[in-house]
């Protein structure tokens, strides 16, 4: 089964607070002696719309405390299965650098501080950036006892295994790779040792 690229408007976080804005605006703009069948056909999707946000607003925070929360950042490894995957020799270069690692320099910063250079990374299929509505792999860099969000793979890399990976997010299975922190302060990089996911997968490692 393929993996969405993008949510759906429903389970898009700013929708509700838009649709809401929208229709308070447009039916405080239609005058209710003017034109009054407008005004309360207005009225009423803005009702609706109210409940709608109120719905919403409980919804995200019910799934803001799940783990991973909405935008695939972890909290804890404990309820969640980790699937290892070690190193692989391989003629082909494993290795990826995170995107959007620029972003999020002081938490690598934390984890390089509390875990040193060589620690693990989790992927986190169905990830996404604040308000954006794509859905990328996320990368928590895990070490020292801290979890951090880090960046996304590369798209090359995210097309390559969306499918493969929101397949075992489905049964709360996340694939966990070596990492590396580079640079002696900031800015940092990420990289990541891939060569061992097909392995993990049960797919056969290219030559």
């Amino acid at each position: 089964m393929s993996e969405p690229r993008n949510k759906s408007l429903l389970h898009w976080e700013p929708f509700a607070y838009i649709l809401l804005v929208v229709l308070v605006v447009l039916a405080g703009s239609l005058d209710p002696q003017g034109a009054p069948v407008a005004f309360w056909i207005a009225a009423v999707f803005a009702g609706a719309a109210t409940v709608y946000f109120l719905v919403a607003f409980v919804s995200y925070g019910r799934r803001s405390r799940q783990n991973p929360d909405p935008a695939g950042n972890l909290r804890t490894l404990d309820d969640i299965t980790l699937v290892p995957a070690e190193h692989v020799d391989s003629a082909t270069n494993p290795t990826v650098t995170v995107a959007d690692a620029n972003r999020h320099q002081s938490a690598i910063d934390i984890v390089r501080t509390r875990g040193g250079e060589r620690v693990r990374a989790v992927l986190v299929p169905r990830s996404s950036r604040w308000l954006s509505r794509r859905y990328r792999i996320g990368v928590q860099l895990v070490g020292g006892g801290e979890i951090r969000h880090a960046g996304f793979l590369p798209d090359a890399a995210d097309d390559h295994w969306r499918d493969s990976l929101g397949a075992l997010r489905a049964d709360d299975r996340y694939v966990d790779v070596p990492a590396v922190i580079r640079g002696s302060a900031q800015p940092f990089r990420v990289d990541l040792d891939l060569s061992g996911v097909p392995a993990a997968l049960g797919a056969p490692a290219a030559e």
